[in-house]
């Protein structure tokens, strides 16, 4: 049985939420998700800068 993930480093910019958390390897992710109703943009990436530059740049399509 695998442990839930647990996310850290939790921002809000605009409608998405920025955070980290880390993977079964133990490999820290970070990942941006839009919380606005019917959106559904979400994506993982490697570096933190990255997810918060999606974040930034996000334009809702709802």
């Amino acid at each position: 049985m695998s442990r839930p993930n647990r996310f850290f480093h939790v921002i809000r910019i605009g409608p998405v939420k920025v955070a980290s958390y880390n993977d079964r390897r133990g490999t820290t992710k970070h990942t941006a998700a839009c919380t606005a109703p019917g959106c559904g943009f979400s994506a993982d990436y490697r570096d933190r800068p990255a997810a918060e530059l999606a974040a930034r740049t996000h334009q809702c399509k709802a």
